[in-house]
């Protein structure tokens, strides 16, 4: 599904070369959050996703909020609807089940909410 004009009108003109920095950006991050380490001798990473949700509520709060901020960047780099909706849907389940305590920080070693978003986000925009 492809934007509005009204929606596109709303939106500075991003050039190519801001536009690959802020991928850049935002790839950083969500590495960050999902799969900064890596567990010796295992394919197993993690990131502070997994780190902060052992903190009960902050820590989720937290991380789904730098992750919601993700999303937002991805709308104004032009993002349609159609991959904003599974975006938000990624978020919430990480958000979501990562509430739970231990057993959502042992889902953030598989679920990689951030690290999925960027996969949708430059395949949609035709990068890497």
């Amino acid at each position: 599904m492809s934007r509005s004009a009204a929606e596109d009108a709303s939106l500075p003109a991003v050039a190519a070369t801001e536009r690959a920095g802020k991928l850049d950006d935002l790839e950083r991050l969500s590495r960050l959050l999902d799969s900064q380490w890596r567990i010796p001798g295992t394919g197993l990473t993690f990131g502070l996703d997994g780190v902060a949700g052992l903190v009960p509520g902050i820590g989720d709060a937290a991380t789904g909020a730098i992750s919601a901020w993700i999303v937002y960047t991805a709308w104004r780099l032009g993002a349609t609807r159609g991959i904003m909706g599974r975006m938000v849907a990624n978020v919430a389940i990480d958000t979501a089940v990562g509430a739970i305590p231990l057993a959502g920080s042992l889902f953030d070693f598989f679920f990689k909410a951030n690290n999925r978003n960027m996969a949708l986000l430059r395949r949609h925009l035709g990068e890497k």
